[in-house]
């Protein structure tokens, strides 16, 4: 198997950093917490170590070093497309190693292999209510697939600690191989009357998910969607969806219970979910004026919106101070195929419109797009109209991420991750002490 190979061949560099930095260096500290930060969600207080993706303030993020920018020129392409390969982005994050066209497309290939999914997986899917939620299908369909795990299966049967990680990469492989079909059931089902389109296994990864939900005929759209799960892919290990897979991950959940997890975190509103919002909010701009506004319609229209108390979805960021490149690439991407889209264009007379208003404000750290801001005018462009399912598509494409982030832990050894919580009492009694120190001195 070329990643188990490929991780094998730096696994034991890596433990030996880690146990050095954690034996020569385990009381140097990091940041020092407080009761802001604790109440606050600690927010902007490091926990983990990301190697696989990590968001640079100034540049967005990076895999594994590389910028976006640089991904996507050096990545292998398919002849005839634009964007690379999903199995090169696999083989990155995994492999720690931008790959050759040749490793690519075993990626690729590896996954064909492992892409039939159980019936049970489907029957479960069907079993859910009309109006039931594309996520909640979603992470259920992950979640029942843990029968299969070959981890707790290798776990049971005993298997040594320092192989933990290749039955992780195994069910990992398994995972990511069957999750294309598996959303596009769930599409087909809510959304073109259940009718199913059986996967193409001479197409690659990204274009047999667009022919799978019935877009098999637009070679536009599966390069599409080879940029969007290469944007969406990974993200730190830090926010809710990721943390959440790599904490239940560290209790030796496997990565179907992890993964489903982690899903569950991207489903909320103030995560995941904002990507829908967001063109919701779009939509609602673009019908109040009847068509494209203008710079000033725009402006009443933000306005409105902050007087509500609201934010404008898709600006901001907690960590990035620069315009998200995701947000470029994709911007890129509609003016050079359908800058004409009057949903585009909306969204870029909203561009050229909401920085100045949110930096006015004195509130906001960072008044640029996100990548929220344009996902979902470039999947509607190509009629995937609706917008509770972009959701899915977000967390298709982060289940590389989760993955990645999880075979490595046990790769490393990680242990299970316990913080430590605090009383109220407590707080105030330490505040107390210290300013009972200070006065004395």
């Amino acid at each position: 198997m070329i990643l188990e190979d490929r991780i094998q061949a730096d696994v034991s560099t890596w433990r030996e950093r880690v146990n050095r930095l954690t034996k020569e260096h385990g009381d140097f500290v990091i940041s020092n917490v407080t009761v802001s930060q604790i109440f606050s969600g600690i927010r902007g207080v490091p926990i983990q170590v990301s190697d696989i993706s990590y968001v640079d303030p100034e540049k967005g993020i990076r895999y594994r070093g590389y910028t976006i920018n640089e991904i996507l020129s050096l990545l292998p392409k398919l002849p005839d497309t634009n964007y690379p390969l999903v199995g090169g982005v696999y083989h990155l994050l995994m492999g720690n190693e931008l790959p050759t066209m040749e490793k690519a497309l075993a990626i690729e290939n590896e996954w064909k292999n492992r892409s039939e999914v159980p019936d049970y997986v489907f029957r479960i899917i069907d079993s859910f209510p009309e109006n039931a939620s594309t996520m909640a299908m979603y992470s259920a369909a992950i979640l029942s697939m843990s029968s299969d795990s070959k981890f707790s299966k290798g776990y049971h049967d005993s298997l040594r600690k320092e192989d933990y990680w290749k039955a992780m990469l195994d069910d990992s492989l398994d995972l990511t191989a069957r999750s294309p079909q598996i959303a596009a059931y769930i599409y087909n089902k809510k959304y073109r009357n259940n009718e199913q389109i059986g996967p193409n296994k001479s197409l690659d990864y990204a274009a047999n998910f667009a022919h799978m939900i019935g877009k098999g005929d637009d070679p536009l759209y599966a390069d599409l969607m080879r940029l969007f799960i290469l944007l969406h892919a990974d993200h730190e290990n830090a926010n809710v969806s990721a943390h959440t897979a790599h904490l239940v991950g560290s209790a030796l959940s496997d990565i179907y219970l992890s993964c489903s997890a982690g899903l569950n975190g991207l489903a909320g509103p103030l995560h995941g979910l904002a990507n829908q919002e967001c063109f919701n909010w779009l939509l609602d701009l673009y019908n109040t004026y009847q068509g494209v506004p203008t710079k000033q319609q725009v402006t009443e229209y933000i306005q409105k919106t902050l007087d509500e108390g609201k934010v404008i979805p898709g600006y901001g960021h907690a960590v990035l101070r620069c315009i998200d490149p995701r947000f470029e690439a994709e911007r890129q991407f509609a003016e050079k195929y359908f800058p004409d889209d009057e949903y585009f264009r909306t969204a870029m007379v909203v561009f050229e419109t909401a920085p100045d208003m949110l930096k006015a404000t004195g509130k906001v750290k960072n008044p640029w797009p996100n990548v929220d801001a344009l996902n979902g005018t470039l999947q509607y462009h190509f009629g995937v109209t609706q917008s509770d399912y972009y959701t899915v598509l977000f967390g298709l494409s982060r289940m590389l991420g989760f993955t990645c982030h999880i075979v490595w832990a046990r790769a490393l050894g990680k242990p299970i991750e316990r913080p430590k919580a605090l009383t109220t009492r407590l707080l105030e009694s330490m505040i107390a002490e210290e300013k009972k120190q200070e006065a004395t001195k």
